[in-house]
């Protein structure tokens, strides 16, 4: 039996940003989340322009030169940044990280740059696949901090490598087998910068993906929503060639489509199921004949 994608992406501006700089692209063949760095609308034109690119490699099966087709993607994504702030000066400064897989049908390949991130979920066990480019990334695995206090460091939002143009980039590629049960997490660090590895496990055990989707969105929010935050939760499965993933939700970008939006709707709901009760009350002490 053949192996195949089902997935779920999301994405939301969060509580205190005006604007989403988060991009997302997710397919039974590609899965990529891109967050964009540079303030107003630069960060959000660099993740675009990245994933543009990327969303080639969705065009035609991956053939035996898998990582050095994902290196030029990357490297394209990267040049684009760099025409872009050419042609721009407005756009001067502006970048984004990349985490992304590539599904062969019996494996991935793998790409990263910067702090977003790829977890694994299998046997109940959570394991992070990427590994960040960021200064406490670099403190933790010299000793000086634990993983629990990188989530709260004050300089957890620097990263030592990211998409800006430059033309001395070298991502960080690898390969996986894909093993059917296995469910995958790819993000923005505005999730994993509010939610520790055990929490991140627990809201990851929901077995329908848009409910883990959502589930982990909310928390986000419900943790301050400090920066944008995209998922796509995705599962291996086996089933038929070219079965095709379920019906998938279109990524929420901003919070108020996202929490602030679902809040409406109860108070919506809320509001009509208060109407209609005064109308029962109503019409029980209208005076009969």
């Amino acid at each position: 039996m053949a192996l195949t994608l089902h997935y779920v992406a999301r994405s939301d501006r969060g509580l205190t940003r005006s604007v989403n700089e988060d991009s997302v692209f997710a397919s039974p063949r590609l899965l990529a989340v891109a967050d964009g760095m540079g303030g107003h609308i630069a960060g959000e034109v660099a993740s675009r322009a990245v994933i543009t690119e990327l969303a080639k490699l969705d065009e035609a099966d991956p053939g035996p030169d898998l990582l050095d087709q994902l290196r030029d993607a990357v490297l394209a994504g990267n040049a684009a940044i760099a025409d872009l702030m050419r042609t721009e000066p407005d756009l001067q400064g502006m970048g984004t990280t990349l985490t992304a897989m590539v599904f062969t049908g019996t494996g991935f390949g793998v790409v990263n740059v910067g702090d977003s991130r790829i977890y694994a979920l299998g046997d109940g066990t959570l394991q992070q696949v990427t590994r960040d480019d960021s200064v406490v990334q670099s403190l933790v695995d010299e000793g000086h901090i634990t993983p629990e206090e990188a989530r709260t460091h004050p300089h957890r939002s620097l990263v030592l490598r990211a998409m800006v143009g430059q033309p001395d980039l070298e991502p960080t590629l690898s390969e996986l087998p894909a093993r059917a049960g296995e469910r995958y997490l790819l993000c923005s660090d505005g999730l994993t910068d509010l939610l520790p590895d055990e929490v991140l496990a627990e809201l990851l055990a929901v077995a329908d993906l848009a409910e883990c989707a959502d589930g982990l969105i909310e928390r986000a929010l419900d943790e301050g929503g400090t920066d944008n935050v995209t998922v796509i939760v995705a599962d291996v499965v086996e089933g038929p060639n070219g079965q095709s993933p379920p019906s998938q939700d279109a990524c929420r970008e901003g919070g108020q489509d996202g929490k602030e939006g679902r809040r409406r709707q109860r108070l919506l709901l809320i509001s009509v199921a208060l109407l209609v009760l005064t109308a029962c009350a109503l019409v029980v002490l209208l005076p009969v004949g």
